[in-house]
């Protein structure tokens, strides 16, 4: 189509002359580019702000699993000291039942954070959701033990927890949204796999500073003391974190969303668009006008969340229950396994932006079909070798997932619901699924009286993940749903209107 075709915003659809000389390509150019975006609807995120969203956004997912590891890495402990009125046989159930019980909240405060953000903004969610997090997980640190106050110290426990789990409801949905939202389009999966470095990072530094703790003091001062030290320790990593989120600024797509516009014209005194006023039917439009969408999401997160729960978070219990092992030992083959994780992570995520997310997610669940029960087998056996060989296994698998999740979920949704729609699918499933794992697999283990029920419940989730990813659209290098093409350049931007334009011939 000639230059005049194109009007001074680079769209053709100014021009009736256009129309006439070239009515069919005109058509199929319109179809096919709608919207057509100009050059001031591109967003360009330079380097350093990219930079600095992702590092308060992955610090924020960092803490959150610094004290979700904690527990995990002292259930045992914790199952001592808030359960010694049980036998001992049913403490670390009861522990792990606690660990578990947080997870039932979580799709409520998808429900409210979610929402709020999608109205309010995700910086203002996400501070919030640290505040809570932060004090809640200090206040743990605090609570007496059973033999000090009887039945209130595991009613304070799970008081806490629940805190934990409410404000945990806003943070993975939120924290996945705004580096997305951040990301240029080209390089999503590189920044997104930042987001669960901060995951790996946060399980280190608990199971490391256990690890050293234990060492340093002795396995009776742990159960005595010791294990308050690194609840406490997540008060002062709360303040680190809002302090670092409370400096950003609001991400480009909200920023042009109505919602956005709406907010930017509340501080600064303008009128506010009539479309952002719609708020309480919010939660509703996101359940009608998502809900295939949505059941994508639940399903890809269960499978992603077995795995990761299972290795993770309930291998450490496994160790020590099944195999007996000391928790030095046990603590240093998985914060190995997660070193070897985390200096890859992202790397897989360059690859998803290169080679697409469904190839990435699909090696992970095939992997983890496939390498399960091969993996149980040697971990069975019992020596470091082969139980650091059988957790590779299975740490191979799961970076696959982890490195590509967090940038495939806040594609699945629309700009203006994608926070409440992906805190609530998220969180729906991780509570169903996720949480529940550690507490689920030691049950089996006992009913079916065999440690291999840990691998075929695994196995079988892993095919609700094939399942699901078959289903799922490739959006690798595609501008998000509902939001303008991000580049991180000028000269990038220039590129992506005269490539349109082209494109309309």
């Amino acid at each position: 189509m000639d230059a005049e075709a194109q009007d001074k915003d680079g769209s053709a659809a100014g021009d009736p002359a256009a129309r006439r000389r070239h009515p069919v390509l005109f058509r199929v150019a319109q179809a096919k580019l709608r919207p057509r975006w100009r050059l001031r609807d591109i967003t360009v995120t330079e380097e350093p702000e990219i930079r600095r969203a992702v590092r308060a956004a992955a610090l924020g997912n960092a803490m959150e699993w610094f004290d979700y590891g904690i527990y995990a890495y002292l259930a045992v402990t914790l199952g001592d000291v808030f359960y010694s009125g049980a036998g001992e046989g049913t403490r670390t159930m009861l522990s792990l039942a606690t660990f578990a019980i947080s997870f039932a909240v979580r799709p409520l405060g998808g429900a409210f954070f979610g929402p709020l953000g999608d109205r309010v903004g995700r910086k203002q969610v996400l501070a919030l959701t640290m505040i809570l997090m932060a004090t809640a997980t200090f206040s743990i640190g605090l609570i007496p033990s059973y033999a000090t106050i009887g039945l209130w110290a595991p009613a304070l426990l799970i008081a806490a927890r629940l805190v934990q789990g409410f404000s945990t409801g806003g943070e993975y949905g939120g924290a996945a949204t705004f580096i997305a939202e951040y990301a240029p389009d080209k390089r999503r999966g590189y920044f997104g796999s930042f987001l669960e470095m901060g995951t790996l990072a946060g399980y280190i530094g608990a199971s490391g500073l256990v690890l050293v703790l234990t060492a340093g003091i002795g396995e009776d001062a742990m159960a005595s003391w010791g294990w308050r030290i690194p609840f406490l320790i997540g008060g002062p990593l709360g303040a680190i974190g809002l302090y670092l989120r409370l400096r950003l600024e609001e991400t480009p797509a909200f920023v042009k969303s109505e919602a956005g516009r709406a907010t930017v014209a509340e501080v600064t005194g303008g009128a506010e668009p009539a479309e952002a006023k719609q708020a309480p039917g919010e939660l509703r439009r996101i359940l009608a006008g998502q809900r295939r969408t949505m059941l994508l999401c639940i399903a890809l997160v269960a499978a992603y969340n077995v795995a990761n729960y299972m290795l993770l978070t309930y291998m450490p219990t496994y160790l020590t229950e099944t195999l007996d092992w000391p928790r030095a030992e046990q603590l240093a083959v998985v914060i190995a396994t997660m070193v070897a994780m985390i200096s890859v992570v992202t790397l897989v995520g360059r690859a998803n932006d290169r080679l697409g997310r469904k190839p990435l997610l699909m090696v992970g669940m095939v992997g983890f079909l496939v390498v399960t029960a091969p993996a149980y087998g040697l971990v069975r056996q019992g020596s470091v070798l082969a139980v650091f060989g059988g957790m590779l296994l299975l740490g191979g698998s799961l970076i696959c997932l982890q490195g590509t999740m967090s940038a495939t979920l806040p594609a699945l949704f629309p700009t203006e619901v994608r926070y409440g729609s992906l805190a609530i699918g998220y969180n729906i499933s991780v509570a169903v699924f996720g949480g529940t794992t550690p507490a689920v697999i030691e049950g089996l283990v006992h009913v079916l009286d065999t440690p291999m029920a840990a691998a075929y419940y695994t196995m079988a989730f892993a095919v609700v993940g094939i399942v699901s990813v078959s289903f799922l659209k490739e959006t690798a290098g595609l501008p998000l749903w509902g939001s303008p093409p991000a580049v991180a350049t000028a000269a990038e931007a220039e590129e992506v209107v005269r490539t349109q334009r082209r494109n309309l011939l």
